[in-house]
């Protein structure tokens, strides 16, 4: 079991929170408004951002743009911890690319920015549906890892057993590059109608 914080309370947050619950997990929950967070799941506790960290392993279930003030007003409080992001850098201006440089992705950016936690990428690749349910079409749902931390994703990947998905090391923090293209063609599929927010890619065999 480990001691989770989750960063924001939409859909990815509530979704995230439901999963660790499952997996056996203590969850906090921190907003901008506290109902929100509340509301997020009944079985984790709740607060707003600024109130104390309990988790080891924090989750940031916010939007790329929103991470710098995030991180800046959470502070020292990220010293040591594993960081998840989960973001998905779209340019939403046009939603045809990337706003992070060609060799690089918001995760690396993050773990400039807070060189004291152990930055992993996961979940990006992955719809809050698909988390509720642990499943993509006939497949499981599984969340990939990715960070330089060896133990940071074995503790991840650790808590989410028996949360009803799977998760596999998809190696170190420079794949983050390649699941956030990933995530970004599931974004647009999605949004063109291509596919349904309710499915996405999987990992068969």
């Amino acid at each position: 079991m480990a001691d989770i914080t989750i960063i924001g309370a939409g859909n990815m947050g509530a979704a995230i929170a439901a999963v660790a619950v499952a997996g056996g997990n203590a969850v906090q929950v921190l907003a901008r408004d506290a109902a929100k967070a509340a509301a997020a799941n009944p079985s984790a506790s709740a607060g707003v951002i600024g109130d104390p960290i309990t988790g080891d392993i924090v989750v940031l279930a916010v939007p790329f743009g929103a991470v710098p003030a995030v991180v800046a007003e959470l502070g020292s409080q990220l010293d040591g911890k594993i960081l998840v992001d989960i973001s998905n850098p779209v340019d939403f201006s046009t939603f045809d690319s990337l706003v992070v440089p060609a060799d690089g992705s918001a995760a690396q950016e993050i773990a400039a920015l807070v060189p004291s936690a152990k930055v992993l990428k996961a979940f990006n690749t992955n719809f809050a549906a698909t988390l509720h349910s642990g499943r993509v079409g006939d497949e499981g749902t599984t969340v990939i890892v990715a960070g330089d931390d060896v133990e940071a994703k074995a503790a991840l990947i650790g808590a989410l057993a028996g949360s009803g998905v799977a998760a596999v090391d998809g190696g170190s923090l420079r794949r983050a590059r390649e699941l956030e293209a990933l995530g970004f063609l599931q974004l647009t599929l999605a949004a063109g109608e291509k596919t349904s927010w309710t499915s996405g890619f999987a990992l068969a065999g």
